[in-house]
């Protein structure tokens, strides 16, 4: 056997067992034994698979109002212009008819895109409730697990060991329990 094709071998098996290994550790990763755990909340949010769904859902939805609103804003600026173009041929009471009809509709419209604005934060809120609640859970098995008789929030301890965090372990937990919870999302 050519000596670099047995160094490509013995590469590949050290690159397979080491993945393997991986993964191992990280299935094996051991719930801290503490009567009081500590979880970055936010992060736990962020970085579970749940949580990225909910930002790229969001974030596309955002994508889609803001370009809604870029839209609008051409067509209102167009128009605007128009109609100061036709600010010297016309009549003062034709002219403000025609303005104030022209503010209403851009205050509807405004509210109209607020509104849509509010849809999507609350559509985020409700989504992070789901969450919380489909989390409640594997939280309350890692605290039976380490023995514990409480979860912290991580920012409102002034010092912690840094082992009494779950933050990765539950992230893990949860992916493995819900994934990204899209149908707990339908049953809502």
């Amino acid at each position: 056997m050519p000596q670099a094709l047995f160094r490509h071998l013995v590469l590949a098996a050290a690159l397979l067992w080491g993945a393997a290994f991986a993964a191992l550790a990280q299935e094996a990763r051991p719930v801290p034994q503490a009567p009081i755990l500590t979880i970055e909340s936010d992060r736990l949010f962020a970085e579970s698979a749940f949580g990225k769904r909910v930002a790229a859902q969001i974030a596309a939805e955002e994508s889609v109002l803001l370009e809604e609103n870029r839209k609008m804003e051409s067509e209102l600026v167009a128009e605007e212009q128009r109609l100061t173009e036709l600010r010297e041929e016309m009549e003062a009471d034709k002219f403000r008819t025609l303005a104030d009809s022209f503010d209403a509709r851009v205050q509807q419209i405004r509210k109209l895109q607020d509104g849509k604005a509010r849809a999507i934060v609350e559509s985020g809120d409700a989504e992070r409730g789901v969450f919380i609640r489909a989390a409640q859970p594997v939280l309350i098995d890692l605290m039976r697990e380490a023995g514990a008789g409480v979860i912290l929030e991580r920012r409102s301890v002034l010092f912690s060991a840094n082992a009494i965090d779950i933050t990765d372990i539950a992230i893990q937990r949860l992916d493995d329990a819900i994934g990204d919870g899209a149908d707990l999302a339908k049953d809502r």
